[in-house]
């Protein structure tokens, strides 16, 4: 089984209903995550279920060496009284802080992320999932930044807040 990064993306109104009602808003993120799932082909910038995969471990490391502004990773708040919903309760990201992010990630590219990373620090810092095996290995998760990028983008559009968890 793999640990996974995942997102919601939650008007404010939703949010407030979540920081009061956490079960019920674990029961949208899994309706929402099954529709998206059934209809197939919804891209990040109009998902509101978001998965960055196994990349998560991969994408912290390289934000938090760039000393990014917003923890997209894990979240920054916890979701008061939420149970575990896979490997820890889920944490959350206000709207605000979704277009801080949104803004530094549209001025950030992935090569940057990765400027003087050498794929030897990631093994060494037991990085998740354990496959870096060469310096090609840092391109695993470009294609994933991109897509996160638009999601963001999009979430602060919209003006929406983020729900975050790993399962």
């Amino acid at each position: 089984m793999s640990m996974n990064g995942e997102y919601l993306r939650v008007t404010p109104g939703e949010l407030a209903r979540a920081l009061e009602d956490p079960e019920w808003v674990l029961d949208l993120a899994e309706e929402i995550r099954d529709a998206q799932e059934e209809d197939g082909d919804t891209g990040p910038a109009e998902a509101r279920h978001f998965s960055t995969h196994q990349t998560w471990n991969l994408l912290d490391f390289l934000l938090k060496r760039s000393l990014f502004p917003v923890d997209i990773v894990y979240g920054e708040e916890p979701l008061p009284e939420a149970d575990d919903w896979g490997y820890g309760p889920p944490r959350y990201v206000t709207a605000d802080r979704v277009r801080l992010a949104a803004d530094a990630l549209t001025w950030m590219t992935y090569d940057q992320l990765i400027q003087g990373v050498d794929h030897t620090e990631l093994a060494a810092a037991e990085i998740y999932p354990q496959l870096w095996d060469s310096p090609a290995s840092l391109d695993w998760a470009r294609d994933v930044f991109t897509s996160l990028t638009e999601f963001f983008r999009a979430a602060a559009s919209d003006g929406h807040a983020l729900v975050i968890w790993l399962d």
